[in-house]
């Protein structure tokens, strides 16, 4: 049988190569839920609400602090460059993925022969539905399937893409499942096709060490309320340098100018950094909890955090097997997210309350219940967590 009461504690003596407890003692909804959704939100921390409330003692205490807040801002952006291996120069700002991933493809001149979108089978939807909008502007997408698994290697890109192909859209991990891509070999047969390729890498940046010049990779967006630990609202961009000055993006604004504080609205000036692909006035305080968050990640060490997150998988693909649960995705450890999913039988989010109520935050996703710890999370939580899956699930038959 399983404990029936979750820890609130690391009681394993396996531990990673950080302080476990301290980092634990900084995220106050430790103390009353196993937090296993890190895949769709991640918890509180006390220095990102530290941040929080220092705009909110700024807004309060000034009125308004342009110099001050948009200096946050450009902070923001050097920690997310510094997490990819890029310059802040090459990071635009944007309030979401969805609104990145349409910038990107407002820019993209689909009325000529190279009019192609090759993108897989496990983009989020929100990807797949700013390509199939910009069918109206010519635009033509092919999606490339994934196996019944949900797993998709790259060789089954190569019969999509001809001298027609535009972009490929390649996520680095999949939403549903926690199935990781190589980036690099797909980044790779796309530029031998002329195209350029576009990365979400929502569900991996924070928990393993992304260098977008070693990948290869033209753009690349993550927003930041997942594994980086801030808030929602905010989300960044990168754009390989080499193609910034093509950029002309049909959705801009007045921070997309050279200088968006001339305010003339009769100039279409365009920056000539990936701020060129911004639009209206940045999320501010969404960007100082994300500067503290993704400084967190980066104190912790993304590497350490691959490790220690590969054990976790680890643990609960193998409890899972023990226990007769059905994996939706791959098996192999080394080629998931901190995330395993689950099938159900059942309607998956009355599994998702059901396990709320038994103390676990895990986050259902169509078919299946997805279990995804991040570095705060211990041995011994995910192994209750797949126990106590599998009897809300035994339970529930």
């Amino acid at each position: 049988m399983c404990p029936q009461n979750p820890p609130t504690e690391s009681a394993g003596t396996s531990l990673p190569s950080y302080d476990l407890t301290a980092w634990r003692k900084r995220i106050p909804l430790l103390e009353r839920y196993v937090a296993l959704n890190s895949c769709s939100r991640g918890p509180l921390m006390d220095l990102t609400r530290v941040a929080a409330d220092s705009y909110l003692d700024s807004w309060n205490e000034s009125g308004m602090d342009w110099p001050g807040w948009m200096a946050e801002v450009e902070a923001a952006k050097a920690e997310f460059a510094g997490l990819i291996n890029a310059d802040p120069d090459e990071i635009a700002v944007t309030t979401s993925v969805s609104a990145a991933t349409a910038s990107v493809a407002g820019a993209i001149d689909f009325s000529g022969t190279r009019n192609r979108v090759v993108a897989s089978g496990g983009e989020f939807p929100t990807v797949g539905q700013v390509w199939l909008a910009h069918q109206r502007l010519g635009a033509e997408v092919d999606f490339v399937p994934t196996t019944e698994a949900g797993t998709l290697e790259p060789a089954t890109y190569e019969p999509f893409l001809t001298e027609s192909t535009a972009v490929v859209s390649a996520c680095h991990g999949f939403y549903q499942n926690g199935f990781v891509q190589d980036i690099a070999a797909i980044a790779e047969r796309a530029h031998a096709a002329g195209a350029t390729i576009f990365v979400d890498a929502y569900q991996t940046l924070g928990t393993r060490p992304i260098d977008v010049k070693a990948l290869d990779v033209d753009f690349l967006t993550s927003g930041c309320l997942k594994y980086l630990m801030g808030s929602p609202g905010i989300a960044f961009l990168y754009i390989r340098p080499e193609l910034i000055d093509t950029l002309r993006p049909l959705a801009t604004g007045w921070f997309g100018r050279k200088n968006p504080f001339e305010f003339d609205s009769q100039k279409l000036d365009w920056s000539v950094t990936a701020s060129r692909l911004e639009t209206g006035t940045p999320p501010i305080l969404a960007a100082y909890i994300a500067r503290a968050g993704m400084a967190a990640i980066r104190e912790v060490g993304p590497a350490h955090i691959h490790s220690w997150t590969q054990l976790l998988v680890q643990e609960m693909l193998e409890v899972g097997a023990e226990k007769g649960l059905d994996v939706l995705g791959s098996r192999d450890s080394t080629r998931q997210t901190p995330s395993v999913a689950f099938r159900s039988k059942i309607d998956s989010a009355a599994v998702e309350s059901a396990m709320r109520d038994r103390g676990f935050l895990v986050s259902a996703r169509g078919p299946a219940i997805r279990l995804a710890p991040h570095f705060f999370n211990t041995l011994e939580e995910v192994t209750l967590g797949v126990c106590a899956l599998a009897e809300v699930l035994e339970l529930s038959s």
